[in-house]
């Protein structure tokens, strides 16, 4: 297994038991936190969790701020997760990304940073249910809900496998 991000609609879907891709979601996460290869998520991914997990007009059912925080309060004990942050070198690569991908803005922003500190680690892959990661070309996208990866060779055209 390879290093990967995980995003922020994946752990919201395995929190919710209310969500259709719960056990889908769910299984992934235990299976990761007992695999010794790494995984990572990013703060921004964690507050957006927060946000969403107990926003009343979002999520279905919300958690309180408290069952949000001890939901990843588990996801953090995994010992084969990390937390990317950002290095020396953001500035630099996101000068770069933004160059190369001139259409960013709005909410795509936040994907961007993303993207950008996955960029800046070296990882290439990112398990999520939102399609925008797949304007990232230096990206490869797992979607485990509708089992679709998007795989980017280096230098090359993307490639979509079911």
């Amino acid at each position: 297994m390879s290093v990967f991000v995980v995003d922020t609609n994946i752990l919201l879907y395995a929190a919710d038991r209310d969500a259709p891709p719960h056990d889908t979601c769910r299984g992934l996460l235990l299976e990761w936190r007992q695999h010794p290869s790494p995984w990572y998520v990013t703060w921004g991914i964690i507050y957006e969790f927060l946000r969403v997990a107990t926003h009343p007009r979002v999520f279905r059912t919300p958690c309180t701020l408290e069952t949000a925080w001890r939901f990843i309060q588990a996801l953090l004990a995994a010992p084969s997760i990390g937390m990317l942050v950002e290095t020396d070198r953001h500035q630099q690569v996101a000068s770069e990304v933004f160059a190369q991908l001139p259409g960013i803005g709005g909410n795509l922003v936040f994907d961007a940073h993303t993207a950008i500190l996955m960029k800046e680690h070296g990882i290439r892959t990112v398990y999520t249910h939102d399609s925008d990661f797949n304007r990232f070309p230096f990206l490869d996208v797992i979607d485990p809900i509708h089992q679709v990866r998007r795989i980017t060779p280096r230098g090359g055209e993307s490639s979509s496998i079911r």
